[in-house]
């Protein structure tokens, strides 16, 4: 994880599905986030990020863990649409709320959200904690476990205990697993 974390910035999205309403991080704070950005026409997301983020969704609870998906649509954009989207998360089964990512214009393939976390691609698989700092950002695959132990490290922490405890403001004291701060 990255104990030098930062405000996770605003996703903008044109719509949502699964969810009766929009989502946003603020309405978030006070669990993890686990967020996949991806593509339906992406190997990598179909094969490892989707199933990956099902068994998140499945294993930890809601009121510590929030899944979100962020269809961010680069390339193929025609076949793409939200229509074919939700006939997706229908066949595949996705329960947990996804938001489409939107499209900055024609001349700019890079939807906004990618654009603001600077992805690389797709999957892209964010961790973002209880007070809404961005505590990793993956492209490609992070394996299973490491992914479970990371999240289980971001529930256990509290404010006395988190190098971030306010995302407006300095580092507390504290120790995390990998260093402690001068108190």
């Amino acid at each position: 994880m990255n104990p030098q974390s930062q405000v996770a910035p605003d996703w903008e999205i044109e719509r949502w599905f699964n969810t009766p309403r929009p989502v946003d991080l603020a309405s978030l704070r006070g669990r993890v986030v686990v967020a996949g950005a991806f593509q339906m026409l992406c190997p990598g997301c179909v094969s490892h990020l989707l199933p990956q983020l099902a068994q998140v969704h499945r294993i930890f609870p809601n009121k510590h863990v929030q899944v979100i998906g962020l269809h961010t649509v680069f390339e193929h954009h025609a076949a793409m649409r939200p229509v074919s989207l939700e006939a997706f998360l229908h066949e595949y089964r996705v329960a947990y709320p996804v938001g489409v990512d939107r499209a900055t214009g024609p001349d700019d393939p890079l939807p906004i959200t990618m654009q603001r976390y600077r992805m690389q691609g797709t999957p892209t698989l964010l961790l973002i904690d209880r007070v809404g700092r961005l505590r990793r950002q993956v492209f490609g695959h992070l394996p299973d476990l490491q992914l479970g132990a990371e999240i289980a490290a971001l529930i256990g922490e509290t404010p006395e205990t988190s190098l971030v405890a306010d995302p407006n403001g300095a580092e507390k004291d504290g120790c995390s697993e990998t260093a402690c701060t001068i108190g």
